[in-house]
């Protein structure tokens, strides 16, 4: 996608915030392709800022590795290797399916709900094409639901290493029933935990997180186990 689709955003807070979740979004999803030269000016003008917070972003997501310097002319989005994507999702694993596992053992019903439309927002985000909300969506879900295990720095290892992982399959997606397929899962987790189930809580996000290897880089996977109703 050219940098001129991206759309523009009403003033918020940190404006350097909200450009650099917008971008990510874009660049996690493949809709800014590996290779695209972004300049600070045409976002700015693009998101309709000042130069300074576009430039703030645009070092944050260099620092994340979503971008590189180019000498006089702007910053070019990177690749990711696919040794690196096996590495990231290797420790995703070690985390976050046994964290799963130990939140169906306690999981607090009182937090259904909120959870529950969480999940509608990403099936919803799927259906509509619009990737911002799904991710975004996706984001506030899974982090939360690691947040209820009461563990800081559980939290923000996993929330490093979402940051990282890049889903350049995923604009390609859209026009597959594979990413309505993935945003389902979100609702058979919730009752996995709401159950109490362990096993299932844990194996769901495991093959959540292959997906990243699988369809969300864009490569054939085997057909999906079916969605209890």
């Amino acid at each position: 996608m050219a940098p001129s689709a991206i759309r523009p955003m009403e003033p918020q807070q940190s404006l350097r915030a909200l450009v650099g979740e917008a971008l990510s979004s874009e660049i996690i999803s493949g809709e800014l392709a590996p290779g695209t030269l972004l300049t600070v000016p045409t976002l700015a003008a693009q998101f309709d800022v000042s130069a300074t917070p576009v430039r703030e972003a645009m070092l944050d997501l260099e620092g994340r590795g979503f971008v590189e310097p180019v000498r006089n002319k702007g910053f070019r989005v990177t690749e990711v290797s696919d040794e690196t994507l096996r590495d990231l999702v290797e420790v995703r694993q070690l985390l976050e399916p046994p964290a799963m596992e130990e939140l169906a053992r306690r999981f607090p019903h009182d937090e259904l709900p909120a959870f529950e439309t969480l999940a509608a927002a990403i099936v919803e985000g799927a259906r509509s094409g619009d990737l911002r909300v799904y991710l975004e969506a996706d984001v506030r879900f899974h982090l939360g639901l690691t947040r209820l295990l009461g563990n800081r720095l559980l939290v923000d290892t996993i929330a490093d290493l979402r940051s990282r992982t890049r889903l350049v399959g995923l604009s390609a997606m859209l026009e597959t029933k594979h990413l309505s397929e993935s945003a389902a899962e979100h609702h058979v987790l919730l009752q996995h935990l709401a159950d109490g189930d362990a096993a299932a809580a844990g194996e769901l996000m495991r093959r959540h997180i292959s997906h990243t290897l699988g369809w969300w880089s864009g490569r054939p996977e085997g057909e999906p186990a079916s969605v209890p109703e």
